[in-house]
């Protein structure tokens, strides 16, 4: 089976791309696998304080993933997998490719207007290091473009 993997945040270009995996799925027999990452902080509150930041960090990141999720389900009828982690967004990407060999595809959504974004940067750049291609969907694309594409 075909997995596609999106990387969900609350930009434009996280929904575009998971359009995209969403109708690729559907139509390949796949499925869809959402992680949506927390980047660890890099100050230190009191322990108490840091815990709560990061614990809502990561509720509000399940909250996107999720709502991603069942917008997926209401239109192919079937559950996305959906993983939270914490960390440096391109270690645990990589980590997760290396720990799911069924991933077909990394799908990223590009930016409408100026420069491509860290990790469309990232893994564009270091694709042919990768067990699966990466596919970029453009920020310009409208719904129907990412129907038709797909």
């Amino acid at each position: 089976m075909r997995v596609y993997l999106v990387i969900m945040d609350e930009t434009p270009e996280a929904e575009k791309a998971l359009r995209f995996a969403s109708r690729r799925a559907m139509k390949t027999g796949g499925s869809v696998h959402i992680l949506a990452i927390v980047p660890r902080e890099n100050f230190n509150a009191f322990g108490g304080v840091q815990a709560t930041i990061e614990q809502e960090a990561i509720d509000r990141a399940e909250v996107i993933a999720n709502s991603a999720a069942g917008s997926i389900f209401a239109e192919s009828g079937k559950m996305p997998t959906i993983l939270v982690r914490s960390g440096d967004p391109q270690k645990v990407i990589r980590k997760y490719l290396e720990e799911h060999p069924e991933v077909a595809a990394l799908v990223l959504g590009t930016a409408a207007e100026g420069g491509p974004g860290p990790l469309v940067s990232y893994f564009s750049g270091h694709a042919g290091a990768l067990p699966c291609p990466v596919y970029l969907v453009p920020g310009i694309f409208t719904e129907e473009d990412i129907d038709r594409l797909a």
